[in-house]
């Protein structure tokens, strides 16, 4: 059986984002992996006593299957660890695409279910395995689930590390307890010229000595691309799909990326708030001047009359808004 695999890569540390809803767009309600961890600590360690699963393992595979708690199978069938139907399966069923269309994945009456059928799943003797390990051993455990086939992805055993470090879960497995200090909430409204990406202390919440989060215009969440990466490098920190992440910034999801460049991490908007125009620098594409006003791409196309690809002179006035 295949287990569902929303995301390509682990979550950035101690994110502060509100992650995109089902339908692609930020949701307020959205939870952080430190209020997914805070929630289901207790839970993964009476599992782990119950069960002889690290704790640890338990936690980052439900961070990272059910994007703290935020996927769709989470919120709709309180099935945090994409556990698919079987034929044995007689409980509630949800239908979401994955490998095919409209598959079957378990359906809870609650989460606490979703953690106990988790265990009992990794009971079965195609993992025996792992429990010769030592409960401490959460590397160990991370590796073994990738040979005994718990996960397709290559990449699995490393995102469970990356989370269990980052957030010191490895703890949990010693008895030993878990807390994350709130981060404070950015100013709405960031000093500096309105359309630029200046940075800003009051603008920028630091993540756990990793990658900063920045507000473009007060509203719009981006980080700062690393030397080397990849659209599904940043897709793979903040734990969200390539293809919205690629789409949010109007690129290919295997698109790499220059040190520095801005990655919108919510959607942009559909027009400025502040400016109606600006005007076009030498060697600015209609893309590169959507990336820096934070204007969808095919909204500036359309307000301007243009293809998303055509070219754009020096000095043009661009619309960032609908005009008469």
């Amino acid at each position: 059986m295949k287990i569902q695999h929303l995301l390509k890569t682990c979550l950035l540390a101690a994110l502060p984002v509100l992650l995109a809803s089902a339908q692609g767009g930020p949701d307020s309600n959205s939870q952080t992996p430190e209020g997914y961890i805070e929630q289901w600590k207790t839970v993964a360690v009476k599992k782990m006593k119950e069960h002889g699963i690290p704790a640890s393992i338990t936690l980052a595979q439900g961070l990272l299957e059910s994007r703290n708690g935020n996927s769709v199978l989470a919120t709709e069938g309180n099935n945090h660890f994409g556990i698919k139907c079987t034929p044995d399966w007689t409980g509630g069923k949800v239908y979401h695409d994955d490998d095919k269309k409209n598959d079957c994945f378990r359906k809870y009456r609650s989460a606490d279910q979703s953690f106990e059928d988790h265990s009992k799943f990794l009971e079965r003797p195609r993992y025996a395995s792992l429990f010769e390990l030592k409960s401490t051993d959460y590397k160990g455990w991370a590796h073994g689930l990738k040979k005994c086939g718990y996960a397709t992805d290559p990449k699995y055993p490393d995102k469970l590390i990356t989370l269990i470090e980052r957030y010191k879960l490895d703890n949990l497995d010693k008895g030993v307890d878990v807390s994350y200090a709130k981060a404070d909430k950015p100013a709405d409204k960031p000093s500096g010229k309105s359309g630029k990406h200046g940075r800003n202390d009051d603008n920028i919440v630091t993540i756990g000595g990793m990658r900063n989060v920045e507000l473009f215009d007060g509203r719009i969440k981006f980080v700062r691309a690393k030397k080397g990466e990849t659209v599904k490098d940043i897709a793979a920190e903040i734990q969200q799909m390539p293809g919205l992440v690629a789409n949010w910034n109007d690129m290919d999801k295997d698109s790499r990326l220059e040190e520095g460049q801005v990655v919108y991490i919510q959607p942009k908007r559909n027009k400025s708030k502040d400016q109606e125009s600006i005007t076009a620098e030498k060697g600015e594409t209609l893309w590169g001047i959507s990336q820096r006003t934070g204007v969808k791409l095919k909204r500036l196309a359309k307000y301007n009359n243009m293809g998303i690809a055509d070219p754009v002179t020096a000095g043009q006035k661009v619309w960032l808004r609908k005009h008469k």
